[in-house]
């Protein structure tokens, strides 16, 4: 009777962890962070009652990314979760058995995250909203909506490895518009 007790805590599945690798500090993804809890929420996952969630913030310091990764991996988290292609590229290196989940605007397979949108393989997959390929077709827009604009300011962050490209295709759509691009 004694040993029965004991063995049922043996059994008790730990807590899964999700870690979060966040490139920027928390505010800017913030609201990420709050989809990503109302989705554990929806599947039944609440935070702090059956699922622990760790977070490593970069806070705009990449070269940060890979011993924030190193340090969830040597956690053994469940799955690392992030916030920006800098971010999962590192996780990417990090490990090849955890899962990864990221959300990003660049294409993760031309930026070489995965292999195919239909197939990532590996232990990625995420969501990519494509918003780098867009970004011609924003300045287009607005050579539209303001056709007696003649310079046009760019931002962007020339860190990931697609910046260059996309800084490119703006240029060359702004070229074509007759604008000049400031960057």
């Amino acid at each position: 009777m004694i040993a029965a007790p004991c063995s049922l805590v043996a059994q008790q599945k730990a807590m899964p962890v999700v870690g979060f690798l966040g490139s920027t500090a928390a505010g800017p993804l913030a609201p990420l962070v709050a989809a990503l809890r109302q989705g554990l929420n929806e599947t039944g996952y609440i935070e702090g009652q059956n699922v622990a969630l760790e977070y490593r913030w970069a806070e705009d310091h990449y070269d940060r990314l890979p011993g924030l990764a190193a340090d969830l991996v040597g956690r053994k988290v469940d799955l690392i979760a992030t916030g920006s292609m800098p971010a999962a590229m590192v996780a990417k290196e990090a490990t090849s058995t955890i899962p990864v989940v990221f959300e990003t605007g660049i294409d993760p397979v031309e930026a070489g995250l995965v292999a195919s949108f239909a197939r990532p393989g590996g232990n990625l997959t995420g969501v990519c909203m494509l918003t780098a390929a867009l970004m011609p077709k924003r300045l287009e827009l607005l050579t539209e909506l303001v056709p007696q604009a003649r310079v046009i300011g760019l931002l962007a962050n020339p860190t990931p490895s697609t910046a260059q490209r996309m800084i490119g295709d703006v240029e060359e759509a702004a070229r074509a518009k007759g604008v000049r691009l400031e960057g």
